[in-house]
């Protein structure tokens, strides 16, 4: 095929080179400090340069539950959120979100899923049809094994399916848009605040000298110190490489492995430890790098604490496993426990929380936790929750 490519766009061909520009445009933004809905919408407008997209969602995740936070929507979407709700959290049906999360494939499009026979959908026909829409090629952001957000590209009915060319394209992607919607988080939870327990943030100046830090940054940068040698300036060798990473992603075509800003660190007490280089954006901030500071820390582990119902520490457990779409069986194994200790665990649950199936369950902690605070317009905290980190409670 040389230089041009069949299925990007609307199925003719288009320069290969200029869908490669679009990549490594997205992958910049991803790494440019951006805060997650400015993220998320010159993302899609990016993407609709190589991909023929009429309508799109694109919502950030809690990893913790793969529940939404928050979703830059068409209007056409918007308008008909509920109903996609119910699909995803009460239907059975092909290619959800969860599945993606989980799976080993984070991108497919439903016309693969069902095998060119959309039909066999019933958010194809309930939904999609009604609304004049035809495929849709549906993503799962993750870094390891955190979902960060998800993504579905909707194209017309007349127009032809996403093909396996543009699903590879955005799965390349996927890992960059996910660390974007990561720090992005971080970012705003450092900039905030000022417990020594949570994340860290050292600007940095174009000479890489420190412009600002916060308390809790002074205090990783002196555990940092003490297991690394220190360069000119005093910072640690860390803090060099992913800034020098970052810039290298700013003035350079980005290599076939795409390596992330971000590096894993172990401290002299024995704490990983995660750093990340962003741009700064804003008034007063030119030319300035942002490096954050974290325990490294899956927000997976994080249980979720169901108060209100009075469960049980396994039964939370149970509850959190379910809303990531894990089936009877896979819950048994991921607890080491047996599908009759599992079944049993449900029945309780379903008193306690007054609902009939699992489906039900998963909806009602939507509803209940996260979608008052969407409709508050509130922004997830640095884990991706509402909760601000710690223990989750279903209100």
């Amino acid at each position: 095929m040389g230089a041009r490519w069949r299925g990007i766009g609307t199925g003719c061909f288009m320069d290969r080179h200029a869908a490669e520009r679009t990549r490594q445009q997205i992958i910049r933004l991803c790494h440019a400090g951006l805060d997650s809905r400015t993220l998320r919408s010159q993302t899609l407008q990016a993407l609709r340069k190589v991909i023929a997209v009429d309508v799109a969602f694109f919502a950030t995740t809690d990893p913790a539950t793969v529940l939404f936070t928050g979703a830059v929507v068409d209007d056409v979407l918007h308008q008909n959120t509920p109903y996609f709700l119910d699909n995803e959290f009460l239907q059975d049906d092909v290619n959800k979100f969860a599945e993606l999360a989980r799976g080993t494939r984070h991108v497919c499009g439903l016309g693969e899923a069902t095998q060119g026979e959309l039909g066999r959908s019933q958010r194809y026909r309930e939904l999609l049809a009604p609304l004049a829409l035809g495929d849709e090629l549906r993503a799962a952001l993750t870094v390891g094994s955190s979902c960060w957000g998800v993504m579905c590209l909707h194209r017309e009915r007349s127009s032809p399916n996403f093909t396996p060319s543009e699903a590879a394209f955005l799965a390349r992607l996927a890992p960059h848009l996910a660390q974007g919607l990561r720090t992005s988080l971080l970012l705003n939870s450092a900039m905030a605040s000022q417990a020594p327990a949570g994340p860290g943030l050292v600007v940095l100046g174009e000479d890489l000298s420190i412009a600002a830090i916060t308390p809790a940054a002074q205090q990783w940068l002196a555990e940092l110190a003490a297991s690394d040698s220190l360069q000119h300036s005093g910072l640690p060798h860390v803090i060099w490489h992913v800034a020098s990473r970052l810039r290298a992603l700013e003035n350079n075509a980005p290599t076939a492995a795409d390596p992330m800003p971000r590096a894993r660190v172990r401290t002299m007490s024995g704490r990983w430890t995660v750093v990340h280089a962003s741009r700064l954006i804003g008034p007063g901030t030119e030319r300035q790098i942002a490096v954050i500071i974290e325990d490294a820390q899956p927000s997976e582990i994080v249980p979720l604490i169901a108060q209100a119902y009075d469960l049980s520490r396994r039964e939370s457990e149970v509850v959190q496993s379910l809303t990531r779409g894990l089936s009877t069986i896979e819950v048994a194994g991921a607890l080491c426990i047996s599908s009759n200790t599992v079944q049993d665990h449900l029945k309780t649950i379903f008193d306690k929380v007054g609902v009939r199936s699992r489906r039900e369950l998963v909806a009602q902690i939507f509803t209940q936790q996260y979608r008052p605070h969407i409709a508050a317009g509130a922004s997830p905290g640095a884990d991706g929750s509402f909760q601000g980190g710690g223990s989750r409670e279903i209100r």
